[in-house]
């Protein structure tokens, strides 16, 4: 009788993260595929327009879309942003000239944006409270398992295939991930969306980025954790983008050794999203935040400090390791502390906030590399996320906060 109510209870959320890793396993064949179609036609500088591409997508779309989320169905939107992301990928083969594929890139970019945070409220709405930590470190596993998987599965195709074979089989997996997503319940069917005749217009927009800051202001000890856990992931970003170069040019790595650093981090993304797994009902959600955030920035700090392959591969596996934790941590406090009918606003705003800040410190980051070193910089960024750690550590551990935190 358990054994049944158990899988009564898993059922759904079991089929929602199938569809959760086809998408990210896509994802990832889909960008390498992408990235060497554009490298092989229009060479080096053309790659780098993709990551700027995908950047200046996530800062237009956040600007508008939880307006949108919050006054649409979740799962309908859900299985359409799929299938839009299918059928525009599968053009991208056809296409011969650059600004057709930064156009259609833009798009796909577009609505890859929109589903993340569409999304959560539907997780949030489907998963019972005492599931949502134990949901969020499965998923955890399988984004990992993506980042792992994803490559190696791309490999194969271009073995086997071409990299166009590879963006058509992608188009196919999003095609089979709305088709997954249809079959889940519709939980929303007798909620009333607020608003629902209103147009999308500049005075809606207003009245939402309004409604994000009267709730920050209500809410402010929930927003200092999203900021501050935003401020990390920032930093983080900022300091990866110059991963290659203190590797190649500071630490005088080989490819093929960078190669096997990248791995290391690989290894160490699996081997904690499995950890996590174990431990994640054992131990609270604020010390998932609060000493996963600290491990990360520690992990940083060995490998900035770093001047020989070993150093730097205890950093990556450290940093790498903790992330699964963090991320678990911080899904479940969002999803336990913001109002589901308010979630894609708030998302989106703070999100469009830190697209913002990340191409900023990331441009920042690389002139200052420039100017001063690499290595100086990364140490920099390294030790402001170290400190930024230590104020969400304390924030996450206070005693008289532990009603955030709770899992009842």
């Amino acid at each position: 009788m358990r054994i049944k109510k158990l899988v009564n209870s898993w059922k759904y959320p079991s089929i929602l993260l199938s569809s959760i890793g086809i998408s990210s396993i896509g994802e990832w064949v889909y960008f390498i595929a992408l990235n060497i179609i554009v490298l092989d036609r229009m060479g080096v500088l053309a790659v780098s327009g993709l990551y700027i591409l995908r950047a200046l997508s996530a800062l237009f779309t956040n600007f508008w879309s939880g307006s949108l989320i919050d006054r649409l169905n979740k799962k309908h939107l859900m299985v359409w942003l799929n299938i839009f992301q299918a059928v525009f990928i599968a053009l991208l083969p056809s296409l011969s000239s650059l600004s057709a594929i930064y156009g259609i890139v833009f798009l796909i970019s577009v609505a890859s944006s929109i589903y993340e945070p569409t999304s959560v409220p539907y997780i949030t709405k489907l998963i019972p409270h005492d599931q949502r930590k134990r949901f969020n470190s499965l998923r955890s596993l399988i984004d990992s398992g993506a980042f792992v998987i994803g490559p190696a599965v791309a490999g194969m195709m271009f073995m086997i295939g071409t990299p166009n074979f590879a963006i058509y089989i992608n188009a196919i997996a999003l095609f089979l991930s709305a088709l997954i997503t249809l079959f889940m319940p519709n939980i929303e069917r007798n909620d009333f969306v607020e608003t629902e005749d209103e147009k999308l217009s500049l005075k809606v927009l207003r009245e939402d980025w309004k409604l994000v800051v009267d709730f920050s202001r209500k809410h402010l000890y929930i927003m200092v954790i999203y900021f501050l856990f935003s401020t990390v992931m920032v930093l983080a970003t900022a300091v990866d983008s110059l991963e290659a170069a203190f590797s190649t040019e500071v630490l005088l790595l080989s490819e093929r050794n960078y190669g096997f650093l990248v791995s290391i981090a690989g290894v160490g993304i699996i081997v904690g999203a499995l950890v996590n797994i174990i431990t994640v009902k054992k131990v609270a959600t604020s010390w998932l935040i609060g000493l996963g955030s600290l491990l990360v920035s520690i992990g940083y700090i060995i490998y900035a400090f770093s001047d020989n392959f070993l150093i730097a591969a205890i950093g990556f596996f450290i940093l790498s390791f903790s992330m699964a934790f963090l991320n678990t941590g911080f899904d479940t406090f969002y999803q336990n502390n913001v109002p589901v009918h308010v979630m894609g606003r708030v998302g989106s705003v703070y999100g469009f906030i830190e697209a913002f800040f990340t191409i900023i410190l990331t441009i920042l980051f690389g002139i200052m590399a420039e100017m001063i070193s690499i290595q100086s910089v990364i140490l920099l960024g390294s030790l402001i996320m170290f400190t930024v750690t230590i104020i969400l550590f304390i924030f996450n551990t206070q005693p008289s906060k532990a009603k955030f935190y709770s899992e009842k």
